[in-house]
């Protein structure tokens, strides 16, 4: 962004607020959020109209108009000031916002970690290194090479497994990064690096209505879409022994639940939300995803979903026919895509001693909990260096909790001062160095979990008590 950039937009922020309505919050009319216009967004119970807002990271920003975006906002944006938000157009405010009553920003522990962290990656260079890219586009070119072949050769059992495993290397180590922001300081990079998602079969608006919604509320059992989607089939939450959502079967989900996972390509592929791009998990917590930017989009969303479906699904049958076998191969690479991915993202959240109930001491006192412990707290590192470059960093759990628009290419470096800072102040910071280790503990945690042995025995997870 130019030197002057975020002057020119106040600037031009406060002559639109000069031509329509005064920033004076006693003349700012009241609403509600669900009143809310696709081309509004909530901040700090602050209404911000986005129609001419020139948002520096892009125009992903729209993709969340109608909702309150508080937590969203604030954990995107590490460098926040009021400033900031002068150049957006305030006008109105809501009485029922809800986003800050369970978490707090700016505190002690936070200013810490930023500060140190910033210590070592400084402000503007937080963005993909010349390793990172470099990474970036041998997966691409190894990717395009074998989807090349996949569709002009035909599908045999080696290339399934290969072309499955490297379209989980752009989800991992391409789309995730740019759909964050995280990829380049141009908005335009990003966006494009991001259709890696609709390139291994899935969406990138719709990977960002479920994601980002993720990582603002981590583990919260009421509003994190990952905490609960897989229900009733399998738990990632440890429920009270007599909750309504536990099942018989959750009993033995220690054993099938890594075997479901491979399935999770089929369910990505075939997601009927491809149509109006409004996710299920997001919406389920009140997410409202029909803004005229989303209408906007679905017409893009639906043509890369079909055509993924063309070259990975019909072509294989174009060179054999119909038979088993090519319907096997085809099964087989969405498997190997299904595991590479899904069994790296169940890690991450999901051990023994995660704090499956962050938001408890909020109920219970009425005191926001601090945003950044909570992430910590969380979530898992595991490995280091080499394990970052084969997984885009997601093996740094903790680190891209608390930075999510950092490259991952910076997190092998911050790791160290990060442990450092938790334990200064207490906050628990899971560390295995072999994922393996990670592995073991993700299991046993879905054994506890499926069996509510934890409520058992000594441990109460969605009561805080770990």
């Amino acid at each position: 962004m130019a030197p002057n950039a975020d002057l020119r937009m106040r600037k031009k922020a406060s002559a639109i607020a000069e031509d329509g309505m005064d920033h004076d919050e006693a003349t700012q009319p009241t609403t509600s959020v669900k009143n809310l216009k696709g081309n509004e967004v909530v901040i700090d119970s602050t209404v911000y109209d986005l129609t001419d807002f020139e948002h520096p990271g892009g125009d992903s920003v729209k993709l969340f108009g109608g909702n309150d975006v508080t937590v969203q906002y604030k954990m995107i944006h590490p460098y926040h000031t009021s400033k900031h938000l002068e150049k957006m157009r305030a006008v109105g405010k809501v009485s029922d916002a809800q986003s800050t009553k369970d978490y707090v920003f700016d505190t002690p522990f936070e200013r810490e970690m930023k500060r140190e962290v910033f210590k070592i990656v400084r402000r503007g260079r937080e963005f993909g290194t010349w390793g990172f890219f470099f990474r970036a586009f041998m997966y691409i070119g190894i990717m395009a090479t074998l989807q090349y072949l996949w569709v002009t050769v035909g599908p045999s059992w080696t290339l399934a497994l290969c072309l499955g495993v490297s379209q989980a290397s752009i989800g991992l180590n391409v789309q995730h990064d740019a759909n964050h922001g995280a990829a380049s300081k141009k908005a335009w990079v990003n966006d494009l690096l991001g259709f890696g998602a609709d390139f291994i079969g899935g969406d990138k608006w719709l990977w960002m209505e479920q994601h980002w919604t993720h990582h603002a509320y981590t583990n919260h059992a009421d509003m994190d879409p990952d905490s609960f989607s897989a229900e009733p089939v399998m738990l990632f939450n440890d429920y009270p022994l007599d909750h309504p959502a536990r099942r018989f079967w959750h009993k033995a989900q220690g054993v099938f639940f890594l075997p479901l996972l491979s399935f999770y390509w089929v369910s990505m592929v075939f997601n009927p939300s491809i149509f109006d791009l409004d996710h299920p998990g997001a919406a389920s917590i009140g997410m409202k995803l029909d803004n005229d930017f989303i209408k906007s989009r679905r017409k893009y969303a639906v043509f890369l979903r079909l055509l993924y479906i063309y070259w990975n699904i019909v072509c294989p049958f174009l060179h054999t026919g119909f038979t088993w076998t090519t319907a096997g191969q085809i099964l087989f690479l969405g498997m190997s895509e299904s595991l590479t991915l899904a069994a790296l993202f169940a890690l991450s959240h999901n051990f023994e001693g995660a704090d499956r109930d962050p938001t408890k001491a909020a109920r219970e006192s009425g005191e926001p909990v601090c945003w950044f412990k909570s992430q910590v707290e969380t979530s898992s590192t595991y490995g280091g260096y080499v394990s970052g470059a084969l997984t885009g960093g997601l093996n740094f759990q903790v680190e891209h909790h608390l930075f999510p628009r950092m490259s991952s290419a910076w997190y092998p470096f911050i790791a160290p001062t990060v442990r450092e800072v938790c334990k200064k102040h207490g906050v628990r910071y899971t560390y295995y160095p072999w994922v393996y280790q990670n592995f073991i503990s993700t299991f046993k945690y879905m054994h506890k979990a499926g069996t509510g042995a934890n409520w058992r025995e000594f441990a109460q997870p969605l009561k805080g008590d770990l």
